[in-house]
């Protein structure tokens, strides 16, 4: 256990903390019951869940090691975490170790976060990136990607760290609503561009023979239901060269352990539209507090000129508001059906900090220059090319 008082690095905001680090993945599976407890005293975002990262670890990472730093006050109350991961990248031949969120790839993982008691978030903060900081020849570069933008990490992490070795970039933006806890379904309709065509493709549906939507949330009642998603969002995608949000069959494992995991927290809703039988569109959806958080979905295209992925999202809606929920989050992405429910959005930042070594400046550079390679292939590529080289690049993912 370190303690903050003996560190040097600038001054120290709020009462002293402990910091410790777990390890291994096997300890993580015995942190679940206080992890829990910590996010729901805590403003941190859904994915930042210990039924998110545990399973994440195991499925997607395994050869990541877990760095999960936690916080306690002067009684041992875990006060904050910030889950991490550390690897060595090889990189033209320099190895290099590299320190990110747990949960940052294949999953699309939106707010990552420390995650504090509310009104501790600075102090915790400020706690880890002075660990950190004392640590730095342990590491060459620390990537905290998908941060909302007025996180506070931000702002320590630059208090913390020398200007010159903190870099900031745009990430995502996040279409969401705030929704009205009084409001009815119909007076939120009147405020959207789908309330017509939504009504009428609705009407239709209603008419045929076994149409029902099918809410699925508890951990015994997933297994058709995660069958029929993974199926129509394969469908739904395959035109399109497959799908960049679940590809491969580790990732469908992820999921089918992340949802059992959620579902034990009654955190999960899992729509399914039916007609005669059988399954036509589904919406995988997390509820994070007062919030309905829209994760992935799915339909059959010889069911698209029904608007049947329409509907649902519409009755996606209607079960928020009837539920009491106070926001709906589409999560990154500005796809136009987006703005026709929504009219808000929020935006996610990545943070690198360099710990001054060789490696990790190399790293960055090398990220710089494959970078610049890809764009002037852009420019000399036709678009049409273009986009023939990201479909034939999503296929071999799906493959592999």
């Amino acid at each position: 256990m370190i303690h903050e008082d003996e560190l040097k690095q600038g001054p120290r905001i709020g009462p002293r903390l402990d910091v410790s680090a777990v390890g291994t993945v096997s300890a993580m599976a015995g942190m679940r019951a206080e992890w829990d407890a910590l996010l729901d005293a805590s403003g941190a975002g859904p994915f930042n869940a210990w039924e998110w990262l545990y399973p994440w670890c195991r499925r997607i990472a395994p050869e990541r090691r877990p760095l999960v730093l936690t916080a306690r006050d002067a009684a041992g109350t875990l006060m904050g975490l910030l889950p991490l991961g550390l690897e060595t990248r090889l990189v033209m031949g320099v190895p290099v170790r590299r320190l990110g969120f747990l949960g940052e790839s294949h999953v699309g993982s939106d707010y990552l976060d420390v995650v504090a008691r509310r009104g501790a978030e600075r102090a915790v903060a400020a706690s880890f990136a002075r660990i950190l900081a004392s640590l730095r020849e342990s590491w060459d570069v620390l990537d905290l990607t998908d941060l909302r933008e007025d996180s506070p990490t931000v702002d320590v992490l630059r208090s913390v760290f020398s200007e010159q070795d903190v870099q900031l970039s745009e990430r995502y933006v996040c279409p969401y609503e705030v929704l009205e806890r009084r409001g009815s379904f119909d007076e939120f309709l009147k405020r959207t561009g789908r309330r017509d065509n939504y009504l009428r493709r609705r009407k239709w549906l209603e008419r045929q023979e076994g149409y029902r939507i099918e809410r699925a949330e508890s951990p015994e009642a997933l297994a058709g239901p995660m069958t029929d998603f993974f199926r129509l969002h394969s469908a739904r995608w395959a035109v399109d060269g497959g799908s960049q949000g679940i590809k491969g069959t580790g990732v469908e494992a992820f999921h089918r352990d992340a949802t059992q995991l959620l579902a034990e927290r009654e955190r999960l809703r899992l729509y399914t539209m039916k007609v005669g039988g059988r399954a036509v569109a589904s919406v995988y959806g997390i509820v994070h507090g007062d919030s309905f958080i829209y994760f992935q979905s799915g339909y059959d295209p010889e069911w698209s000129h029904r608007s049947v992925g329409l509907v649902l999202v519409g009755e996606t809606f209607k079960d928020a508001l009837e539920s009491g929920l106070t926001e709906y989050d589409f999560l990154r992405g500005t796809e136009s059906y987006k703005s026709d429910w929504v009219t808000k959005q929020r935006r996610t930042v990545s943070v690198r900090v360099h710990a001054g070594s060789w490696a990790g400046n190399w790293f960055t550079r090398a990220e710089e220059l494959a970078r610049k390679g890809r764009n002037a292939a852009k420019q000399v590529l036709p678009s049409t090319w273009v986009e023939k080289v990201r479909r034939l690049r999503r296929r071999r993912a799906a493959i592999h």
